[in-house]
């Protein structure tokens, strides 16, 4: 099986995890809302009646997440060429605001029922019992929700964690709140009402926080950047790095730096020690989705883009005017190949000439230099003979 079968395989494996573990908790939050309202309206309390809802709410996210791991896991298309993270993205974003708008609901209607001064009764047994049931049911779909999300990696299924384990933390104040009750104490109960909506809505605007700074392309921690570099400055032919650039997206990352190189190594060597870069970032960062590198001859480093500047003359321009001055020499018939060096703002030309050139008819740079000496592009002339048989280049 290939590398790439194999991947296939891990990320249908992937989905049906996130999957399996949001429908589980999927249905433990419809028992569980449903229980507690009926209870709580048995019961008289406002505080269990508000828990409930926020039950409801995380049946409502689950929907979210279920939809969103679906089509934010799909691989890139014509329309989509980074993929469909941002989906996770944008879903996590909406179920922050549905948990705000949520937590806003639960904590007025609860302040008007502390400021009323409503009295509520024993809530007795049965509540109690509830209350403590819903609390370890929770916090074991948040462990087993956790332990999937840091699996498959995804930031929208620990978002959804947080929020099971919100529910434990409500849940706690609810049983203290029916336990105040049972004693006489009856105006915890809609304190602890407003405490859930105030967990609610510190849950959700974290959500909206985290999704926001996605959407706007917040770079990694300054640490995380800084191991970056330096992983990437230990591989060898890497003589610096610069403009080293990172975001996120649904819980992967994405980083674009430029490497500077050797200056006249061969393109196919550093896109190879490029590759190397990308190999041992991701091998150090599994999160990695996409890797950028644009290699750099020299230290650019702070002078902008330099598409925006006037640029030099290519191959085609470079050969029709260098032949305006070379072309009547010997040396010009006998031209295997040549190589510029786009270096300092200027270009250096490497002329490969075949060994058929002997004495007065083989140029010297010198001389080469001189006949083009009103281009102010050229820095310098090198001269290299190709010996036919072994073809190896021999510097003049």
């Amino acid at each position: 099986m290939s590398a790439s079968d194999h991947a296939q395989n891990d990320k249908r494996d992937q989905l049906r995890d996130a999957k399996r573990v949001t429908l589980i908790g999927a249905w433990i939050d419809g028992a569980l809302g449903l229980a507690k309202v009926i209870v709580g309206m048995l019961v008289g309390s406002a505080a269990l009646i508000a828990d409930g809802i926020h039950s409801f709410s995380d049946l409502v996210t689950d929907g979210f997440v279920l939809a969103a791991t679906h089509y934010g896991r799909q691989d890139p298309d014509r329309d989509h060429h980074y993929g469909h993270g941002r989906i996770e993205t944008l879903a996590t974003l909406l179920l922050g605001s549905v948990l705000i708008f949520v937590a806003g609901a639960i904590a007025w209607s609860s302040l008007q029922r502390l400021l009323m001064g409503t009295s509520l009764p024993a809530p007795g047994l049965m509540a109690l019992l509830l209350a403590a049931a819903a609390l370890l049911a929770k916090e074991w779909i948040f462990r087993y929700t956790m332990r999937v999300a840091k699996r498959v990696g995804s930031r929208l299924l620990e978002a959804n964690a947080w929020h099971s384990r919100s529910d434990v933390l409500s849940t706690a104040v609810v049983l203290v709140a029916l336990l105040g009750a049972q004693f006489g104490v009856g105006w915890v109960d809609a304190v602890a009402a407003v405490v859930v909506g105030l967990l609610v809505g510190k849950v959700g605007w974290d959500l909206l926080w985290e999704s926001a700074r996605e959407l706007v392309d917040t770079a990694l921690p300054e640490d995380a950047q800084q191991r970056m570099h330096e992983v990437a400055c230990s591989v060898p032919g890497v003589d610096s790095v610069h403009d080293l650039r990172t975001r996120q997206s649904a819980g992967h990352a994405m980083v674009d730096l430029h490497l500077v190189v050797a200056p006249r190594i061969s393109v196919s060597e550093a896109h190879e020690i490029g590759n190397e870069v990308s190999r041992r970032l991701r091998n150090a960062y599994p999160t990695l989705n996409d890797v950028t590198f644009h290699v750099d001859p020299e230290d650019d480093e702070g002078q902008g883009d330099p598409s925006r500047f006037p640029g030099l003359p290519l191959r085609p321009e470079v050969h029709r005017l260098l032949a305006d001055r070379w072309g009547d020499l010997d040396a010009w018939a006998h031209l295997i190949d040549y190589r510029l060096h786009y270096l300092d703002e200027r270009i250096t030309v490497v002329l490969f000439l075949d060994d058929d050139l002997t004495g007065e008819r083989l140029p010297t740079p010198a001389t080469l230099l001189d006949r083009a000496g009103d281009l102010p592009w050229l820095a310098a002339v090198e001269v290299c003979q190709v010996v036919r048989d072994a073809r190896a280049a021999t510097p003049r």
